[in-house]
Formats: structure tokens, C-alpha cells, sequence
């Protein structure tokens, strides 16, 4: 009766969502020969317990097989589990598991009868390899293990990241790498080996301060659209200073109603933070941003939080990220930031597309190949209008299409920086210097027109002592196309992505507008028929 009794206990442990037939071969059995390199425990798993269990649970092929190797690279040996007790790195998992639980909304891997047993386990000061709840849950740690690594870090599976026009390759992900490094290190200093990109966990903790924000209920938002400036008196001013002390970005709030000093930095720091103008001053778009409800916001980071679960682990070499909602360029060196620079990118009709690519030419003094399209639409009917449309332009025939010739009126200006790619996208100068004075900067064609492209040939070019500030200027100005070929180190990885949401190098939590609606597209995908934590 104890046995049948034990029986029950262990098999209420496993939750499935399928079963299907255990049909993978066998692993061979292990060489028990205990060596420096492979001595983690004196317990071992019996393969038949690991064939057993494979076989009564709904895992799936991919989840066996990693099973298996995880298991037979450890020689078979406990993971979870040593003769003297629980070990001292399962809370630790089980506290990220909450988190994410907590976070994400997603209760799939909440279970209860699982954490029942590790509760009952840790009373033990022995355990034996013939404990068969102890072998159990030991196999079950691991499902559990990596069922959530596959949640919190591949991303959500039911999403077609090329259905969002998002064409950056998807990141692989090698769960076992990370439970070995979680074994090995004792559960220490885990988010340095967390199998994601660092800015996830900033913007996770930025989440979690939203989600306390929000058990006090929807604040109530500001009623005006009214400007409000230094020295105003108003009793808006009080509702004002809430909302800004509520969100971070005024220290304390008072009940005075006087807009003052500090009312004005405050004001500053939450229009840098939406990427509007910052001027100390209210309006209409200020309101706009600062009355965004807080579940809306809640929901714009998990969206982001989602779109970083893609992307791989930021280089310790030099890079190029563009996002396009905040139309910014950011060049890292070494893997730090460098600078920042203004950009124009595609307008809503013709968006930049979401891609990544290898930086490796720069073209000084560039012709303009006019696209068939713009060709179609724009340039033919001004040749028909007008027999000098091509001369007042600067343009020429070249074997049967037009292209613009070197200068300062060119389209692309004076430089254009190549990463080829199938989307006929790149960076490059403009003459329409009055577009970066705008907030919103959506405008071009699809390209990417740069704010100071010659500190970005100076940056790119820096290592080759013969490409001296004189002689950059020299070459855009020449009238006279000459490439550049960056080979090597010199290459510089390029990705342009799509975050509204994100933490930047002060801490700050950023929000921008979905300018192609991108964001949209994925709550729907991810929300839909989805209770999420609020």
C-alpha cells in the first residue's frame, strides 16, 4: 500500500500536454569512471529511469533528445540533487521560473505538485538513487529546466517573425549551455550567463516597476492640453506632478500648484524619455504620452521584451544598431557605445525594412541611380512636362535608366555607406539637412539618410592612417565617385531594428510611436485569447 501510495505521488507530479509513443533508441550505457573533468555527484540516473520517463510523459522529440544528451554529456550523474540534499541552485531556478510566471503571464509551466515534491525532498537529509520520488523529480527539474528556457528566451513559438517584416536572423538558442554554466557557478551570478541580450533584463525591471504601478489601479489621467510653463500657477500643476512623480521622472511630489524649476527638468527628462522636443514646456503631445494608460505601456514592453527574445547577444566588437521608432543611429565600439546620430528613415508608404547586414564600403562622392520606381512616378512625367527637368537635377541617361551625378545637390549627398542586401537599403547624406529638426522622421524612400555622415566615414575609416579628416572631406567633395572597400576587422555589423520600447545607457526607460504599426501586428499575436499578469 506505501508503494501504490508513492506511486501516486510521483506520477502527480508530471503535467503533460500530449502523450505520444516513446520510440527514440537508447542511449548506451554509461561509463561510470569518475574523472576530475566529469565529477559532479556521487548519484546517478539509471538509464532505464530516463527511458521510464520519457516514456510516460508527453515530451517532445526535441525535449527528449535534449534530455538525453543533457544527461549522457554529464555522464549520467544527478543534476538537481546530492547524497546530502536538494542542491543549493534549485531555488535559484525555481526563482527565475516565478519570475517569468510573475512577468510574462504565462502559467504553462506553473506546478504545484512539482514544487510539493522538492519541498518534501529538502526535509531529507539523505538521498539515494533508489528514492524513486528523488530520481523523478531530479528528471522532472531538468523537463522543467529546459521547457523554460525554450519559453523565456526563444520567444513565443506561435509568432512568424517574417510575417512582421522582421527579417533579422532569429537567435538559436542552446539551453544546455546555460544549465551546465547554472550547475558549474552554483546558481552565482546568473544573469551573466542568461541566454539572452542584456537589454531583456533592464527592460524586464522597468516591467516590474509598472506592474506595482498598476495594482493601485489606472491612474487618473491629466485633464488639459493646455500649455503649462515656468511660473505657472495652475491646480492642474498638482495633478502634473503626480503623474510625473508616479512614472520617475520628478523626485517628489508637493501640492503646490506652482510650475517651477524642478516641475520644468522633470517635464524635460519625460520628453526626452517619449522622444519629443525637450522644452520644459506642456501641449497637447505631451499629454498625449503622458496620459498612455499604464496597461498599454505594460503591454508595449512585453511586446519589445518579445522582439529582444530574437535578437542575438550584443557584440563585444564594433556594430551598428539603427531603431527605427526612435530614428536614431547608435555605433558601438568594442561592443560600448561610441555616439549616437540623428536619422531619416522610411516613411510609412515606404518602410525601412527590418534586417541585418555587414558594413564593408564607402562610396565618397556617389552617384544616384534613380529607382524604376521613382523613375516611373516621379521623373518621366517631370521629362515630359519639362525638356530640362533631367539638366535642372543634375541628372543623365546611363544605358537606358537616369542617374543623378556627384555633388551637393545629389539625393544621397556626399557619402553613402554600403551593407549590401536584397532590400536595396543603405545609409547615406542628404541635402535636406531641415528633416533632422523634426521629432518624427519617417520621410525617406526606404533608406536610411544620415545627420553627420562624415563623423561616421571618420569613425569606419579610423584605422587606416591614410583616410585623414582632410582627406574625407577632400574625397565627398571631389565630384568624383570613388569606393572604399572595408575588409576584415574593418567590416562593421549592421542591424536595423524596431523597438518602441527599451532602457538606454542612463537607465532611462524609452517609449516611441509605432510608426509602421509593427507593434499592433504583434499584440495581436500575442494577446489574443492570452490572459497576461496585470
Amino acid at each position: 500500500m506505501k508503494r501504490i501510495a508513492l506511486f501516486l505521488a510521483v506520477a502527480a507530479i508530471w503535467v503533460g500536454c500530449k502523450t505520444r509513443r516513446e520510440n527514440t533508441p537508447e542511449i548506451a550505457v554509461r561509463d561510470t569512471t569518475i574523472t576530475v573533468e566529469n565529477s559532479f555527484t556521487e548519484l546517478f540516473v539509471d538509464t532505464a529511469a530516463l527511458s521510464g520517463f520519457i516514456r510516460s510523459h508527453p515530451l517532445e522529440d526535441s525535449l527528449t533528445n535534449k534530455m538525453r544528451s543533457f544527461y549522457n554529456h554529464r555522464n549520467y550523474q544527478f543534476a538537481w540533487f546530492f547524497p546530502d540534499g536538494l542542491a543549493e541552485f534549485v531555488p535559484t531556478f525555481l526563482s527565475l521560473r516565478n519570475d517569468y510566471i510573475h512577468y510574462s503571464g504565462d502559467s504553462s509551466l506553473y506546478n504545484p505538485a512539482l514544487d510539493k515534491a522538492i519541498d518534501s525532498l529538502g526535509q531529507m537529509k539523505k538521498i539515494s538513487p533508489d528514492n524513486a520520488l528523488a530520481v523523478n523529480t531530479e528528471l522532472a527539474l531538468t523537463e522543467q529546466f529546459f521547457r523554460y528556457t525554450d519559453k523565456a528566451y526563444s520567444g513565443d513559438h506561435r509568432i512568424n517573425t517574417q510575417e512582421l517584416n522582421w527579417f533579422i536572423p532569429r537567435r538559436k538558442l542552446n539551453p544546455a549551455v546555460f544549465l551546465d554554466s547554472l550547475l558549474k557557478n552554483k546558481g552565482k551570478n546568473l544573469t551573466a550567463y542568461e541566454p539572452v541580450n542584456r537589454h531583456y533584463n533592464q527592460l524586464k525591471e522597468k516591467l516590474l516597476q509598472y506592474y506595482a504601478i498598476s495594482k493601485d489601479g489606472e491612474p487618473a489621467p491629466v485633464d488639459t492640453e493646455r500649455k503649462l510653463k515656468y511660473g505657472a500657477h495652475d491646480t492642474l500643476v498638482v495633478q502634473l506632478k503626480n503623474r510625473l512623480h508616479l512614472l520617475g521622472d520628478l523626485p517628489e511630489a508637493d501640492s503646490t500648484t506652482l510650475f517651477d524649476s524642478t516641475l520644468t527638468e522633470a517635464v524635460k527628462h519625460f520628453q526626452q524619455r517619449v522622444g519629443l522636443k525637450e522644452t520644459g514646456v506642456t501641449g497637447p503631445a505631451f499629454f498625449a504620452e503622458l496620459n498612455v494608460p499604464v496597461q498599454s505601456r505594460i503591454r508595449q514592453m512585453l511586446i519589445n521584451m518579445e522582439r529582444i527574445r530574437w535578437m542575438p547577444a550584443a557584440p563585444s566588437t564594433d556594430y551598428i544598431l539603427v531603431n527605427i521608432p526612435e530614428f536614431t543611429l547608435h555605433a558601438y565600439e568594442e561592443g560600448q557605445l561610441a555616439f549616437n546620430m540623428d536619422v531619416v528613415v522610411g516613411s510609412e508608404a515606404n518602410s525601412t525594412v527590418i534586417f541585418s547586414g555587414t558594413l564593408n564600403q564607402v562610396v565618397f562622392s556617389p552617384y544616384w541611380n534613380v529607382p524604376t520606381s521613382i523613375l516611373k512616378r516621379e521623373v518621366l512625367p517631370g521629362v515630359k512636362k519639362n525638356p530640362n527637368y533631367l539638366k535642372r537635377h543634375n541628372m543623365e541617361w546611363n544605358n537606358g535608366t537616369v542617374r543623378q551625378k556627384p555633388g551637393k545637390s545629389n539625393s544621397l549627398g556626399l557619402v553613402k555607406f554600403l551593407f549590401p542586401n536584397s532590400y536595396s537599403i543603405y545609409f547615406h547624406d542628404t541635402p535636406s539637412k531641415s528633416l533632422f529638426n523634426e521629432s518624427q522622421r519617417a520621410f525617406s524612400h526606404g533608406c536610411i539618410r544620415l545627420s553627420e555622415p562624415k563623423k561616421l566615414a571618420e569613425w569606419l575609416l579610423r584605422r587606416d592612417s591614410t583616410w585623414t579628416e582632410e582627406k574625407i572631406t577632400t574625397a565627398m567633395n571631389a565630384g568624383k565617385e570613388k569606393y572604399v572597400r572595408l575588409r576584415g576587422k574593418n567590416e562593421v555589423p549592421v542591424f536595423i531594428g524596431y523597438f518602441t520600447s527599451w532602457v538606454d545607457q542612463d537607465g532611462n526607460l524609452q517609449f516611441r510611436k509605432d510608426v509602421y504599426g509593427h507593434d499592433k501586428k504583434m499584440e495581436e499575436r500575442l494577446f489574443s485569447g492570452h490572459d497576461f499578469y496585470l
